[in-house]
């Protein structure tokens, strides 16, 4: 089986990969991206293919633990997101104010998202 193969999925798994990469795309993600992610999901939630041979046993807590372990970064990423004070609700040109203030190296060529997250790296090293 070739490198990057999707035979030793099931039905659920692709259809659920299917699903998470529309929702992806939708955002405006490239479609190549939105794939990669999907599949990352699948495989943390499932641990990966699941037909017979496959070759990847994980055990029933440890699939458990994955999907509990993503809901929860779900959650609290939405909840941060709906803060009113979230980096988020911020237009770019506050944000790139608040990294020269920091002095960010490469913030000119930043887009929003990159921003957030090195404003975040930042407080986070702080």
């Amino acid at each position: 089986m070739a490198i990057g193969s999707k035979a030793k999925y099931t039905a659920a798994q692709k259809r659920k990969a299917r699903h998470i990469e529309e929702s992806y795309e939708q955002k405006g993600i490239s479609p190549e991206k939105a794939a990669e992610i999907a599949w990352a999901t699948v495989n943390k939630q499932s641990g990966g293919g699941e037909r017979s041979g496959s070759g990847t046993h994980t055990s029933a807590r440890e699939k458990k633990a994955a999907r509990k372990d993503s809901a929860k970064n779900a959650v609290a990423t939405r909840k941060e997101k709906a803060s009113s004070n979230s980096l988020e609700s911020h237009t770019k040109e506050y944000l790139l104010q608040r990294a020269r203030a920091l002095h960010i190296a490469g913030r000119s060529s930043m887009n929003k998202p990159e921003l957030i997250l090195a404003l975040r790296r930042e407080a986070s090293t702080s």
